[in-house]
């Protein structure tokens, strides 16, 4: 009885025939996507990823990558690196492991420096205003200073190299530098942050844009007359230190560390940027990137920006440490002149516009004579 009703149910309503019955298709076997060129190899991890993995923070991370102890490939995104697995495995392996990375990776300030050496604060900081060591990485506390860092490991083969310099009077070279009111901390920190950018890269017009964003606007305007040129380097140009590293309080003096100033500095910068130009004019026109191929982790944009075209062809303005500031290396003089800032000469007054959208424009506006 159950089977009749079954086989009942199966009729097609309305008719006495029964349906015919459904063949079986055999499954078919899952297709094979096709390679996407622009998706990472599996056999690599983020950057967050590595970290973790190696117990690290993210900024000891990001200064291992800097500093090339820990090895990236490139992804094919302007600036955008991921880890091999294998690069993981290798510093797992080496001598040390995980925790000789970090001792390798550790920075002291001025106090601890010269603990270090067992010298006094001061000396190490007219040392390092004459540029006898180079800082890796700075800061701005709250007080407004920038605050350099730099490796301990460095500084001890500093003091296995130069021990001279540890004792009895300085020479009377450094003595000079240092009467002339020399400070040679930013010039080398720009100068070995170029060198880490470089050397990430093998894409011509990225070199370019590492040049280009040392420079000031106006400079970059002289240094590179194609507009198409320009707005390309200014897409492409990498973010010098991390946009989230320092408090929006002091992102002003922080950008005063960013742009070279010093005119010996500018003509070494100008010369770099004009061979690594020619070389990539040589290789391909400069490429040109649409609003959806930003760069990750972006152009610098400290000081802040009102304004900005979509197009990328804004530009950051000059900034210059506002005042001098003390940190534990020592005083640090002003960037710049008031003629260089924009300032009117002393004794006249100071009319302060208004800025486009009616409010009271931010300091770094009004230093640099922008509305």
């Amino acid at each position: 009885m159950v089977v009749r009703e079954h086989v009942l149910s199966e009729r097609t309503p309305g008719s006495g025939r029964r349906p015919a019955p459904r063949r079986e298709v055999p499954a078919r076997p899952p297709e094979t996507p096709a390679p996407d060129p622009d998706r990472p190899p599996e056999d690599t991890v983020t950057p967050g990823w590595a970290a973790r993995r190696l117990g690290l923070k993210p900024s000891e991370f990001e200064l291992a990558v800097q500093l090339g102890e820990v090895r990236t490939v490139a992804t094919g995104t302007p600036w955008l690196r991921r880890v091999a697995r294998a690069e993981l495995r290798r510093l797992a392996e080496a001598e040390g492991g995980p925790e000789g990375l970090r001792e390798r990776l550790r920075l002291v300030g001025a106090g601890q420096g010269a603990a270090l050496l067992g010298i006094s604060p001061g000396r190490f900081g007219r040392l390092a205003r004459c540029g006898c060591f180079t800082p890796a990485r700075f800061y701005v506390n709250r007080y407004q200073a920038v605050v350099w860092l730099y490796l301990a490991t460095e500084l001890r083969q500093f003091a296995e190299r130069e021990p001279e310099l540890l004792t009895g009077r300085a020479p009377a070279g450094l003595l000079a530098m240092l009467a002339a009111g020399m400070d040679l901390r930013a010039r080398g920190w720009r100068g070995r942050r170029a060198e880490q950018l470089i050397g990430q890269t093998d894409d011509p017009w990225e070199r370019v844009a590492v040049w280009a964003a040392l420079l000031a606007p106006d400079e970059l305007d002289q240094a590179v007359e194609d507009p198409r040129e320009r707005a390309c380097l200014r897409r492409l140009r990498p973010a010098l230190i991390s946009t989230g590293a320092h408090a929006p309080g002091s992102r002003d003096a922080a950008a005063g560390m960013l742009t070279v100033d010093d005119p010996v500095e500018l003509r070494t910068c100008r010369l770099s940027l004009a061979a690594a130009l020619a070389t990539a004019r040589a290789a391909r026109p400069a490429p040109l990137l649409g609003p959806a191929e930003a760069v990750p982790g972006g152009v610098e944009t400290w000081p802040p920006r009102e304004g900005v075209e979509p197009s990328g062809a804004a530009t950051t303005g000059t900034t210059a440490t506002t005042g001098a500031t003390t940190a534990l290396t020592g005083t640090m003089a002003t960037t710049g002149t008031t003629e260089a800032m924009g300032l009117k000469p002393a004794g006249r007054p100071v009319r302060e516009p208004a800025s486009r959208t009616g409010r009271p424009r931010p300091l770094w506006r009004r230093l640099l004579g922008r509305a």
